[in-house]
């Protein structure tokens, strides 16, 4: 059974529905041209309400180590999701487990990282959060015990995608409402299907 991170959370109600919903992490988007922007102040309001057990996804971009450290330090991130290209020597400065972004443009890029558990996320310029996905026919044959697929997700194709056994799922725009604006419905549906 695939663990679910609902991303691009934005306010305690979106929050809280999740972790209701059943949700493993929540995901902070920490990146200023993202309509999910959230500040790590405003982050850690809501993470303060949160129970126990839930991992608390900072997603950063084209930023230093120091301010990764910084922020997940204030706003109480558990992960650091790092989504653009860095070299090797930066995930060695990080003072939080990370888990790295592989922005998948062809089957090939599957392979990277293959030891490692990773988000695989389709690429677009903007960074993700535009329901583009990664194409399924790529997985065929692909060991997805350590995937975790981002990008295109939504309750009306969890069933073609559940198949392919990944470590987990990461939806984001599939359960909104609006641009940073869940609807509660939409992520118990998405968690109640990849669940059952």
């Amino acid at each position: 059974m695939s663990k679910v991170k609902i991303c691009g959370i934005t306010n305690l109600e979106d929050a809280l529905c999740a972790v209701e919903a059943g949700a493993d992490a929540l995901g902070f988007v920490f990146y200023e041209k993202s309509p999910r922007y959230i500040t790590p102040q405003n982050a850690l309001k809501i993470v303060k309400e949160l129970p126990p057990f839930i991992e608390r996804v900072g997603l950063f971009v084209n930023v230093p180590y120091e301010e990764i450290n910084a922020t997940c330090k204030e706003a109480q991130m558990s992960l650091a999701q790092i989504h653009f290209e860095v070299q090797e020597t930066f995930y060695e400065r990080l003072d939080v487990p990370y888990l790295k972004v592989i922005r998948a443009t062809c089957k090939e890029d599957l392979e990277k990282n293959k030891n490692e558990y990773r988000i695989l996320d389709a690429f677009v310029e903007s960074y993700g959060g535009e329901g583009k996905r990664v194409e399924l026919e790529w997985f065929k044959e692909v060991d997805c015990s350590k995937i975790i697929l981002a990008g295109g997700l939504s309750a009306a194709n969890v069933e073609e995608v559940k198949k392919l056994n990944f470590y987990g799922l990461d939806v984001s725009s599939g359960v909104e409402s609006s641009k940073g604006k869940k609807e509660c419905q939409k992520i118990q549906e998405f968690i109640q299907k990849v669940k059952n």
